[in-house]
């Protein structure tokens, strides 16, 4: 099922993208990831995946 339809279904459930750690630091913590995060307004949780940690939540 398309992310599109989910947002239709469930209208009062936040969507968030999980990244790895190492992307969110080569991607995301650029001044264009700032920026898509911003004009996307992109909910993202960053994990680590070794240790099975989230490491932060980007609301």
């Amino acid at each position: 099922m398309p992310a599109k339809d989910i947002y239709h279904l469930e209208l009062d459930r936040i969507l968030y993208l999980a990244v790895r750690d190492n992307v969110f630091t080569a991607l995301f913590e650029e001044p264009i990831g700032t920026l898509l995060i911003e004009s996307e307004n992109l909910n993202l949780l960053v994990f680590n995946p070794e240790p099975e940690r989230i490491i932060q939540w980007i609301p």
